[in-house]
């Protein structure tokens, strides 16, 4: 097999499992407005919506253990071992909810299955990011690891565009709103239990990093939370890159579909086709900004995207709030999602680059699973409540804050792209 081919089904067989993973994830925030009764019973939706998003932020809390651990496993065990154990757990979080009783028929045990599922299938994303990050960067040419380091988002939107048109599919052409409410919700739970063995097989084939494999063949000593710590700054560029970005993420994307239900106004269905149209053009951007940041640097886009956040965040969720119109929606949601994409597209190939092989994916998985458990997890909760207390701009103002808090790190941090600690491991043309 040709080196060339090889590189190209290793990136296959990583972004297909990061896709099969990311949609178990987001299955969970699709599928909210149909199962919340099942599990939170409650006159006031708010508050069913509230709890599952709280059950949700319980999910990204759990996510720091997981980067750790499995990014102690992947720098000690290898990249391959550490993704295959992942999608395993993932598969088995999403069984567990698609055969979970309701309240009805067995009490508070129901909401405590949901809450005990939705963590073991955090603690699998916490690992899967960094060790994905560090798998496709890895494996990926020094002259077009960007492009193809963006295939990671390229996968974890399509993940989110699968469980959203696994929605509209669902409402449109099999169930109705009562059948959905009733038990069809658990459909796309064993539709993403069933994929993530499809997920285990292609894992279980790919083949190792060669960074990895000269850095294991290597005699060491080193303990590699012990490492870690040597790099502090690396830590704190990796923090304050991601705060701005994550929250900007999970707002257009996860909370965004509730926020135009009960903020914009429109119905269930509009919201759906919404996010479903402009997460698949948001999509396609990934791999164009990747590659240019290949051309240009990685610092160029990621200040993009930090300008324009800062400044344009608060006038389109404000718009947003004003407008009834659907089309006038959608444009919007994609004006925002166009921004984005200069944090997206890059983030995880920049966070693999500032580490050392041995610590690569410990230090990209750990604090970046940190800063999206305290912003990115959160942001669907703390919308949610500051709309419920009546201060709603003031969720605008507090996505601003943290967008512009990256952006100071985007304009100090070099380049790193120029000064990558990625081993060129092979640097033939693909």
């Amino acid at each position: 097999m040709s080196a060339m081919r090889q590189r190209l089904l290793s990136i296959f067989g990583g972004s297909v499992g990061n896709l099969i993973e990311w949609y178990d994830f987001y299955v969970y925030s699709a599928f909210s407005l149909y199962f919340a009764p099942a599990f939170f019973p409650d006159a006031d939706p708010v508050v069913q919506q509230l709890n599952t998003a709280g059950v949700f932020a319980l999910g990204f809390l759990i996510r720091p253990v997981g980067g750790w651990l499995m990014g102690l496993y992947a720098d000690l065990q290898g990249r391959r071992s550490a993704l295959t154990l992942s999608v395993t757990l993932m598969c088995l979080g999403s069984l567990v909810i698609a055969v979970c009783p309701t309240y009805a028929r067995i009490g508070v045990t129901a909401p405590i299955v949901l809450i005990l599922a939705r963590l073991l299938q955090g603690l699998s994303l916490g690992g899967e990011y960094g060790t994905s990050a560090t798998y496709l960067s890895e494996v990926a040419t020094s002259r077009h690891r960007g492009f193809y380091s963006s295939f990671q988002y390229v996968t974890l939107i399509m993940g989110q565009l699968l469980a959203t048109l696994t929605l509209l599919v669902l409402q449109r052409l099999v169930l109705t709103g009562p059948q959905l409410e009733a038990w069809g919700w658990r459909i796309p739970f064993g539709i993403g239990a069933a994929l993530a063995i499809f997920g285990f097989y292609m894992r279980r084939n790919m083949v190792e990093t060669e960074a990895f494999t000269r850095e294991a063949a290597k005699p060491s000593g080193h303990h590699p939370m012990r490492e870690l710590l040597r790099h502090p700054k690396e830590i704190a560029v990796v923090v304050g890159l991601t705060m701005g970005g994550t929250l900007a993420f999970y707002t257009y994307t996860v909370y965004m579909q509730r926020f135009l239900v009960n903020s914009v106004g429109l119905t269930r269905d509009q919201a759906t086709l919404i996010s479903a149209g402009s997460l698949f053009l948001y999509m396609l951007f990934q791999p164009v900004l990747g590659f240019v940041s290949d051309k240009v640097g990685r610092r160029p886009v990621l200040m993009g995207f930090g300008i324009l956040g800062t400044l344009c965040t608060v006038p389109l969720l404000t718009a947003l709030t004003r407008t009834k119109d659907a089309f006038t929606a959608f444009m919007l949601v994609l004006a925002a999602l166009v921004i984005l994409s200069g944090y997206t597209s890059i983030n995880a190939v920049v966070k693999a680059e500032l580490f050392p092989a041995r610590i690569r994916a410990l230090g990209v998985g750990l604090p970046y699973a940190l800063t999206v458990s305290l912003f990115g997890g959160t942001a669907e909760y703390v919308g949610t409540r500051l709309k419920l207390a009546g201060h709603e701009a003031w969720f605008f103002w507090y996505v601003t804050a943290c967008i512009f808090c990256s952006l100071l790190v985007y304009t100090v941090m070099p380049d790193t792209q120029r000064h990558s600690r990625i081993d060129a491991v092979s640097d033939t043309a693909l």
